[in-house]
């Protein structure tokens, strides 16, 4: 019944997001505070924006927004205003800090309590959370919009779709829903810590900080991370089941939301629900899947005499990691949406997941098109779509075609760079890491969990979703420069391929669908395209989760643990 009602409710909310996503990218109409916002940036809200002008700004607003945080980081020591004076960070995890928040992934090497403070929290940490979702929508009214476009040289204008991505959806979002947080119980102040009288009559120091404000936009951004260690199994993070439901829906507002942005914007209304379905039905399975792994629970302690099965409190299953606030249930839906929507934000440990449940947010992560982050996900959906249009056409023998465009070899080159940029950062790093004798140094467990820990890792940075498996070391120079490199490649190596196709497409003349056109808004299409995300993904990254969790699934059933 939990699930049902998430993804109902998330359904209701899609439609009336998605609505006001179209609507703010298609007005002409600039607010005073936008208009204010151009004049002090030096833009021109009016400029046409081809794909090239489109991606550069896009490129270098992040860079100096990157270079800023890594700054911040770096100088924390000599800030003034933290009581707990903590240090500034090395070099090597300013580096890493800076783009993972940068890129949208949230990836921490540190434990944000003690390494941050309540100034870094919210001028860099906080700060570039926004920045980094409000980029990735925008990158997403530019693609959709250059598929809208017939015989344009230009997909809009960077500046306009940024800001009104900021201005209308993410802060006011935000504002909210810290304040439902505030109002649930979650901590919003400037003070760093509180000093109280435990029942045992010692004295304990709890951290404190403006926690909300970074929760909010967090989830509804997609962006993962934590303010604290615990990240959203901590109760300052997480105070109640509701807020879990809360965190659970902002993760999926504004992917699942742009499907409908995109028929609106398109008049292809089937088209966007197509889109969704193909969505909601992996999750559903990936779902199914973690779900059952973990009621079942851990046959060994079955053998052992222990009964999973039965418990008054939680209907029993793998409770291992788990917080018992929220269970098995609601721990597999988190942790099924998280990786989904490429957040990260975490309220059970992944690494005690079992090794099936373990296989599902890796699997999720490394398709990338289970919902995904905000807007990059629906993007890396879409060209999965060209990609099934180019092999059906292929297979009747017609050239392929996509709303009304035709798809030809220059359309299928820059599909194939993003893809294949993807699972060159997840194997190659991952290979590399392996090769590097001071990695075992860095895993809490041998044998294929701890190939897990690190395929977990280098998949986590590239799909921009922050997450890891708990007890996993990425704090030393090898790890913060390698997975600082594999979030570069996952956020721009796969975006702006993608942002040239738009342009490509927005080009081309519109063809009439004649009796050979492959209708892409059926319920067929929507089963071919899940057919070859699934195969694409599996012939890519199937051996490597053979290796890891598969490997480790059936040692457990033989009785070898790790």
């Amino acid at each position: 019944m939990q699930f049902l009602v998430v993804l109902a409710v998330s359904t209701v909310l899609l439609v009336v997001v998605g609505k006001w996503i179209a609507h703010f990218f298609c007005s002409p109409k600039h607010s005073l505070i936008e208009r204010g916002t151009y004049r002090l940036l030096g833009v021109n809200p009016d400029e046409k924006m081809s794909w090239k002008r489109y991606a550069l700004a896009l490129l270098l607003s992040n860079a100096a927004m990157l270079l800023l945080g890594y700054v911040l980081l770096r100088v924390q020591g000599g800030i003034p205003g933290d009581s707990l004076q903590r240090v500034a960070q090395s070099p090597d995890l300013a580096f890493n800090t800076a783009i993972s928040f940068t890129t949208n992934t949230n990836w921490q090497a540190y434990s944000g309590e003690s390494s941050l403070s309540n100034f870094s929290q919210m001028v860099a940490i906080t700060f570039l959370m926004m920045i980094s979702a409000t980029t990735g929508l925008a990158a997403a009214g530019g693609f959709i919009r250059g598929l809208s476009r017939k015989s344009s040289a230009d997909i809009g204008n960077y500046w306009v779709d940024f800001t009104r991505s900021l201005y209308r959806l993410l802060l006011p979002c935000s504002f909210l829903l810290a304040l439902l947080y505030i109002w649930q119980g979650m901590p919003q102040t400037l003070a760093s810590d509180v000093v109280v009288n435990t029942l045992e009559g010692l004295k304990q120091q709890i951290i404190l900080g403006p926690v909300a404000s970074l929760e909010s936009i967090k989830h509804v951004g997609t962006n993962g991370g934590g303010f604290f260690g615990m990240n959203a199994a901590h109760p300052f993070e997480n105070p109640t089941p509701l807020t879990n439901t809360i965190h659970m829906l902002s993760m999926l507002l504004v992917p699942s939301s742009l499907t409908y942005a995109f028929g609106t914007m398109l008049s292809r209304r089937r088209q966007g629900w197509a889109f969704f379905a193909a969505f909601l039905v992996m999750f559903v399975g990936f779902l199914a899947l973690i779900y059952s792994a973990e009621q079942a629970g851990n046959p060994l302690l079955t053998s052992l005499g222990v009964d999973q099965t039965q418990s008054r409190t939680q209907g029993g299953g793998n409770l291992e990691g788990k917080e018992l606030r929220f269970g098995v249930a609601q721990s597999s839906l988190f942790a099924t949406v998280t990786t989904a929507a490429t957040t990260g934000s975490v309220d059970a440990m992944h690494s005690s997941l079992t090794p099936l449940g373990g296989l599902v947010p890796i699997a999720q992560m490394m398709l990338n098109n289970v919902f995904g982050g905000i807007g990059v996900g629906f993007i890396s959906l879409v060209s999965y779509a060209i990609l099934t249009v180019f092999l059906v056409g292929m297979m009747i023998g017609r050239s392929p075609e996509f709303l009304g465009k035709k798809i030809e070899a220059r359309e299928m080159k820059y599909v194939m760079l993003a893809m294949l940029a993807h699972a060159f950062s997840i194997l190659g790093f991952t290979a590399l890491a392996s090769l590097q004798p001071s990695t075992l140094d860095s895993l809490s467990n041998m044998g294929p969990h701890g190939f897990s820990e690190v395929l977990y890792a280098y998949t986590s940075g590239t799909a921009n979703n922050g997450s890891a498996f708990a007890g996993f070391n990425a704090n030393t120079p090898f790890f913060n420069t390698t997975i600082g490199l594999a979030m570069l490649v996952g956020r721009y190596l796969t975006l702006l391929p993608l942002l040239a196709l738009a342009g490509v497409l927005a080009a081309k003349k519109a063809v009439p669908a004649g009796p050979g056109t492959l209708s892409t808004a059926t319920p067929l299409f929507t089963g071919l395209l899940i057919f070859v995300v699934l195969v694409v993904g599996g012939l890519t990254f199937l051996p490597a989760l053979a290796l890891g969790p598969i490997v480790e699934h059936l040692l457990m059933l033989d009785g070898i643990t790790f």
